[in-house]
């Protein structure tokens, strides 16, 4: 079923390009389509190694590095190249310091240049947390969010091959469709078959409640529609929700973390309570002091009782004193 779909795309791609010559040399992703029977609670990113290469030859490959102590970012871009080259990496075609991150791509024009030149981002992982404020919200909505990469692995080559010829399924808590690029449409038709049914097992085996949890299965380019290659039974829907014991688990762990952030809140609060407490206990001595020395005078009211639960009223003998205390 997979091979019949593949082959149809194909066909379908070649038919259009047909009309002009020069979209001969183009080529459109193939997608994998994932639609789930429950959507999960908690979102994540499923990162999926393939057996051939998603992206064509002309697809640039960008890397975000940390800032090197002692040395300037030229130095330290140079460094991460020959680093590169050592280990025989050429799928990688620029290398960008975090300085010059921050200094040359501020302006929105920048990063939207910066965003279409590149197919693919990767990050060390010492600065991914960093890049979301200086990156924009862009790169997140076009789905080229940088990849965390740990350029001190042993095997460098092997760590960001993973990337460079793997692909992700961003699975989100709001939808129950997910997209993950398997080929394109320049690769032979058993490529993108192998890639499928590879892309396939890593989803049944990552995805929250695994293989039970998909429902349909489809393949599609940006241009054509969406061709069916699995459908679920509708007795793995009656089999999730047999299984309540997932559910109390995560409301469980759920109801935990509010309580910790209520705990939080109210332990602010009373920090906040005291601090409070303790400035009106100072401004109440001030005035005893003001009331001893003379510069303010006691009035009550006639017909009032000298008690202890009633408060006195300050009337202040000179404003400029009260304007120093405020």
């Amino acid at each position: 079923q997979v091979k019949k779909a593949v082959e149809a795309l194909l066909a379908f791609t070649k038919s259009k390009a047909k009309g002009n010559a020069l979209l001969l040399n183009e080529s459109e992703n193939v997608q994998l389509l994932v639609t789930v029977w429950k959507v999960p609670r908690v979102a994540q990113v499923i990162k999926i190694p393939l057996p051939h290469g998603i992206r064509p030859e002309t697809a640039e490959v960008c890397l975000f590095t940390k800032d090197e102590p002692n040395l300037s970012a030229e130095q330290t871009e140079n460094l991460y190249r020959k680093l590169l080259i050592q280990n025989g990496i050429k799928g990688i075609s620029q290398v960008i310091s975090y300085k010059t991150l921050k200094k040359e791509y501020k302006l929105f024009e920048a990063k939207r240049r910066l965003l279409n030149r590149f197919d693919l981002f990767l990050s060390d992982d010492r600065i991914r947390r960093l890049l979301p404020s200086h990156l924009g919200k862009h790169f997140y909505e076009r789905k080229k969010a940088p990849l965390s990469v740990n350029l001190k692995a042993r095997n460098l080559a092997k760590e960001l091959q993973k990337y460079i010829q793997g692909t992700t399924l961003p699975v989100t808590n709001k939808g129950c469709c997910y997209t993950a690029r398997v080929g394109h449409t320049g690769m032979k038709a058993d490529e993108i078959v192998d890639n499928t049914i590879a892309a396939a097992e890593v989803i049944a085996k990552k995805l929250p409640k695994n293989w039970k949890n998909v429902k349909l299965l489809h393949l599609k380019t940006l241009k054509s529609v969406a061709l069916p290659i699995f459908t679920a039974s509708i007795s793995n829907l009656d089999e999730l929700d047999r299984q309540p014991s997932l559910k109390k688990k995560e409301v469980k762990k759920q109801v935990k973390k509010e309580k910790k952030k209520k705990l939080k809140k109210s332990a602010k609060k009373l920090n906040s309570s005291q601090v409070t407490s303790t400035t009106e206990v100072d401004a109440t001595a001030a005035t005893k002091e003001l009331a001893i020395t003379g510069e303010v005078e006691v009035v009550q009211a006639p017909g009032d009782r000298d008690d202890d639960e009633e408060i006195p009223q300050l009337v202040p003998m000179q404003t400029t004193i009260i304007a120093e205390l405020e």
